[in-house]
């Protein structure tokens, strides 16, 4: 009897709960206003499932776009494929120390010229690089041309004292270069390169009056096969390490060619760097023979200059 009278109770009781809740949806209806409908996404950008049988989806809003770079990843993408030319100009100044032998004939004669008799004796003189990339194609040449001269009365015998010999003197360095960009991060940079170096030397001495038959030039010129490298660091936004060097010749115009090259740079504008640091060249050439002349020069120094982007 209990069982049954709470059955009973319960019963009383749903149907009391359901006859309320017809009376309000009833009188939501009556006043215009929908009730509210659940909405079931199958995934973040699936359309809205329809409440009422018949409706049209309503299509979810696009969320606002992901600003560059927010993933924290660059953006630029690492290999710098923007298919456009990066060209840049680097004038700079060197003034070496040059130690090392000339000879000819079986013999040799040392020799050491410091910076100050360089700047002294220097008549004219260009130097400077170009860089070029587009992609990963990498191009660089650089320029180190000097003319020299001196002009020294002859101290002996008496006589000719009044005769003065002038020396003139050109040095030409070209080296033109190719390669491929393998890293090219913010961080971090690195290049491959191929390439020559030519070497061009000329000397004139005459005399003042001239003196038959004592006057005499000479020039010689060689090309050198070279493979290098290039590596940037960026130590900070305004800071950049540069370190390259490349070695050659093995027995085509020279025995062995080489240098090094180490550079910190400040970055006074993002298109305009101050270069400061120290580079060392050496070349050993060697022609076979009696006869033949050899040069063993090394020019080693502080080398200061500008880099400006023009694009």
């Amino acid at each position: 009897m209990k069982i049954r009278n709470a059955i009973l109770t319960c019963g009383c009781l749903v149907l009391t709960y359901t006859s309320l809740s017809q009376a309000q949806e009833n009188q939501q209806l009556s006043a215009g206003v929908m009730p509210d409908v659940a909405v079931t996404y199958e995934n973040s950008t699936a359309a809205s499932t329809p409440a009422i049988a018949g409706e049209p989806p309503v299509a979810e809003p696009a969320g606002p776009p992901v600003p560059q770079g927010a993933t924290g990843q660059d953006t630029t993408g690492g290999t710098g494929q923007d298919d456009e030319w990066h060209i840049s100009v680097s004038p700079y100044l060197w003034l070496p120390w040059v130690h090392g032998t000339i000879g000819a004939f079986g013999r040799d004669v040392g020799f050491s010229v410091t910076p100050s008799d360089l700047l002294s004796h220097a008549r004219l003189a260009a130097l400077g690089a170009v860089d070029a990339r587009r992609n990963k194609i990498v191009t660089t040449v650089d320029l180190l041309y000097m003319r020299l001269g001196a002009s020294n009365a002859i101290p002996f015998p008496p006589a000719l004292n009044a005769i003065s010999a002038n020396f003139t003197g050109n040095i030409v360095v070209l080296t033109p270069k190719v390669g491929l960009r393998l890293v090219n991060l913010k961080a971090i940079k690195a290049d491959l390169l191929a390439g020559i170096r030519y070497w061009y030397f000329s000397e004139s001495v005459n005399f003042t009056p001239s003196i038959l038959g004592l006057n005499f030039s000479k020039s010689q010129n060689w090309v050198d096969p070279l493979v290098g490298g290039r590596i940037q660091g960026a130590l900070s936004p305004k800071i950049v390490a540069t370190v390259a060097g490349d070695v050659g010749g093995w027995g085509t115009g020279s025995q062995i060619d080489y240098q090094v090259v180490g550079l910190l740079g400040y970055k006074l504008k993002p298109n305009l760097t101050l270069q400061g640091g120290y580079r060392y060249l050496y070349v050993d050439k060697n022609r076979a023979g009696t006869a033949g002349a050899t040069a063993n020069l090394a020019m080693s120094g502080i080398l200061l200059g500008v880099t400006l982007n023009l694009k």
